[in-house]
């Protein structure tokens, strides 16, 4: 094991022993199974992400310091914790998580043996775990689940969706975050509304610029 493995063992246990408020600490965490699966997991790929939904849309913010949260009331934190390549440590993020406060874990993995997801699930269980199959090819690893061992997952690359599905979980004990939802979805609601009607009052042919 090397030393920043190691380090990063000591610190996610440290943390669990803090006992610190809910208000202090990451309310979701997103784990990884490389920074390649960066793109795909946060921000800036062929479709907006988790880092997008939570900072842009709900108004997250991310916790870098574990004992010195943002002035954000909602926060999340992100690793890399492969499993394939850190055993150990996806097995401490994963055993330690809620002891750390976090309230719901979105798990992102790619290649045939996208076994990140399902792993962190069955350790953190019961905390909920979402998981993001990177690629298509991830699909079934990620959802293939035995019964008794459960996990929640969206379709492939859409982390999006899995921020959504985070925050849905926090609403049930935070208002704040439903009334956030909810205006998330009335603006939806309203770029669609916009776009229908110029489509229709414009003509197609000019619509689409033909």
């Amino acid at each position: 094991m090397t030393d920043s493995v190691s380090d990063l063992i000591d610190r996610l246990h440290s943390e669990a022993e803090m006992d610190l408020p809910a208000g202090e600490t990451p309310d979701v965490g997103i784990v990884m199974g490389s920074d390649s699966d960066l793109e795909t997991m946060l921000t800036g790929g062929r479709r907006r992400g988790a880092y997008d939904a939570f900072v842009d849309e709900l108004g997250f913010e991310e916790q870098t310091e574990f004992e010195a949260p943002p002035e954000a009331r909602f926060t999340f934190e992100t690793y890399v914790t492969s499993a394939h390549r850190t055993p150990e440590l996806m097995y401490a993020y994963a055993e330690t998580a809620e002891d750390r406060g976090l309230d719901v874990i979105i798990a992102g993995a790619g290649g045939k043996s996208a076994d990140l997801p399902n792993m962190t699930a069955s350790i953190a269980y019961p905390l909920p775990v979402i998981g993001v199959p990177v690629q298509e090819k991830s699909v079934d690893s990620v959802i293939g689940m035995p019964t008794g061992a459960p996990i929640v997952a969206v379709d492939a690359g859409k982390s999006f969706n899995a921020a959504l599905s985070a925050a849905q979980i926090l609403a049930r004990e935070h208002e704040t975050v439903r009334e956030r939802l909810l205006e998330y979805h009335g603006r939806l609601k309203g770029e669609v509304g916009d776009v229908s009607r110029e489509l229709h009052d414009r003509g197609t042919l000019e619509f689409s610029g033909e």
